[in-house]
């Protein structure tokens, strides 16, 4: 039987070499990319069997890869292998259609054993993380954390939308996030169109809707 192929998509291309150079002796390595885009075409390409997909990415992240390959590939495997080990990562990646979650703290044989796992149609996750998506869906975890909605936006998205929501202006959110005023208003595009909202009022409103800001 031959071993599964894996593509791995990481914005940290050390971190990228380190996993190919763990995997390639043992699972079929067909690539790698740094973001959001490039990361959709070369899974379209090469059609995996398992995507190792990190969460935070510039673009969107891990969950804007999982929707957009999702549109044009059904039924595509995805392991999430983030350094974050947070609840609402988690939670959005699992909602957006992985099979699993594992930190980078995770050893190449346990790597790849996850991989085969997920490439025969189990759901990998460390025990504490396997708590969250039962906690999430038993009802357990506060609304805000598992929000289908605020699962749309990655957390630079977040960070904007509540500095928006308390009043400041793009460029007081700039100086704040030490990020351009034109990267904010792009920031705050993508989250009217994601949340399907007309202008910041709307978006203010929101956001304390969701206790989002104080």
């Amino acid at each position: 039987m031959s071993a599964p192929s894996v593509v791995i998509v990481d914005d940290h291309a050390l971190f990228r070499a380190g996993v190919r150079a763990e995997l390639e002796g043992t699972l079929d390595v067909l690539g790698d990319a740094a973001e959001v885009e490039a990361a959709v075409r070369l899974v379209m390409d090469v059609k995996p069997d398992v995507v190792l997909l990190d969460v935070h990415m510039p673009g969107g992240g891990g969950v804007e890869v999982l929707r957009r390959v999702a549109e044009r590939r059904p039924g595509q495997r995805f392991l999430a292998l983030s350094v974050s080990d947070a609840a609402e990562d988690v939670i959005a990646v699992v909602r957006a259609g992985a099979r699993g979650y594992v930190t980078k703290s995770i050893s190449g044989a346990e790597l790849d054993a996850a991989v085969r796992r997920v490439h025969d149609g189990d759901a990998v996750f460390s025990p504490r993380l396997a708590g969250f998506v039962l906690d999430a869906f038993a009802g357990h975890l506060a609304p805000e954390q598992v929000d289908p909605e605020l699962d749309l936006l990655t957390p630079r998205e977040r960070e904007v939308l509540q500095h928006l929501a308390r009043g400041y202006l793009y460029k007081e959110i700039a100086a704040r996030l030490h990020i351009s005023a034109k990267t904010v208003e792009a920031h705050v595009s993508a989250v009217l169109r994601k949340l399907q909202l007309s202008n910041r009022h709307e978006l203010s409103r929101w956001a304390v809707e969701r206790r989002l800001v104080d």
